[in-house]
């Protein structure tokens, strides 16, 4: 079913959003600080806006995609949102998600928050994933015509929950990037090819890796980190022998001395015989949990 939607915020990010939606055959109208960016979009069949408030006003679905919180409140200022959704993909904070949300009903409009696990390139095709949170009802209406963009995932009607699972999954993801990145430091630091240590070796080693961290997950839920493995004082002395072995090699530690540190300072407590996922305690130490609304 076709749907009459608008973007605002024609980054590359926005533009790949209008254009899947174009290619779904939806009805799109676009509006971008600088109006060149709408060109071509326009030629594909958009229909560019004269301002943000324009665009919100052509459609019962507004999508935000600019810069920040504060750019999207912006651009909305003024805008007619009664009786509209307005889905936010501007990446940000749990709390900003809050106050976007309270602001958007405020107005007499619905809010949906979410979270792209994409590239632009992504955008459309197998592989890409969306997380939404906020209003069920506004998500369960248009979940067809989202579904062009991406797999659309629910998470439930707390407004901050989309941006919370983004922030944890880049979190996961830029952890790997800076183990990688220390990685190659060392094998580059010797003259060895990068490239064939990382297909080679590196990458079916991490898959092997990851196969633990469901385990791990539910140690951490349970509080529960007796270990038949690597303790943390073996890997303690283990993480100080690399740091070692980076400043011989000539390589700059940096990236890998707040997990020393941590392994340190939980060693310290008297608890060098718990396994890794007991570390958390020391980033974030247990508390009662809080309810929590889950699609």
């Amino acid at each position: 079913m076709s749907e009459n939607i608008s973007i605002i915020g024609l980054g590359l990010m926005g533009s790949a959003l209008a254009g899947a939606l174009l290619d779904a055959g939806h009805r799109v109208t676009v509006w971008n600080r600088s109006s060149g960016k709408a060109g071509p979009l326009v030629a594909r069949g958009a229909v560019r806006a004269a301002t943000a408030a324009e665009a919100a006003g052509a459609s019962p679905l507004v999508i935000v995609c600019v810069l920040d919180y504060a750019a999207a409140h912006q651009a909305l200022d003024g805008a007619p949102l009664d009786g509209r959704v307005v889905l936010n993909l501007t990446n940000g904070r749990p709390a900003e998600a809050r106050r976007t949300a309270a602001w958007v009903e405020s107005q007499g409009g619905t809010y949906l928050d979410g979270g792209i696990m994409a590239v632009p390139q992504m955008i459309g095709e197998p592989g890409a994933l969306i997380l939404y949170s906020g209003s069920r009802a506004a998500f369960e209406r248009h979940e067809q015509a989202l579904s062009a963009l991406a797999a659309p995932r629910f998470l439930g009607e707390e407004p901050g929950l989309a941006a919370l699972h983004d922030l944890a999954m880049l979190t996961g993801m830029y952890g790997q990037i800076g183990g990688f990145l220390q990685a190659a430091a060392l094998v580059r630091s010797e003259g060895l090819p990068v490239a064939q240590f990382t297909e080679e070796l590196l990458v079916p080693w991490l898959h092997a890796m990851a196969a633990l961290l469901p385990r791990w997950a539910e140690e951490i839920e349970a509080g529960d980190y007796a270990t038949d493995v690597a303790n943390l004082e073996i890997n303690r002395v283990g993480v100080e022998n690399l740091v070692t072995a980076f400043e011989e090699q000539g390589v700059k530690p940096d990236l890998f001395l707040p997990m020393k540190a941590i392994l340190d300072a939980r060693v310290a407590r008297g608890h060098g015989a718990e396994g890794l996922p007991g570390l958390i305690e020391e980033i974030q130490p247990r508390r009662p949990a809080r309810s929590r609304s889950a699609g």
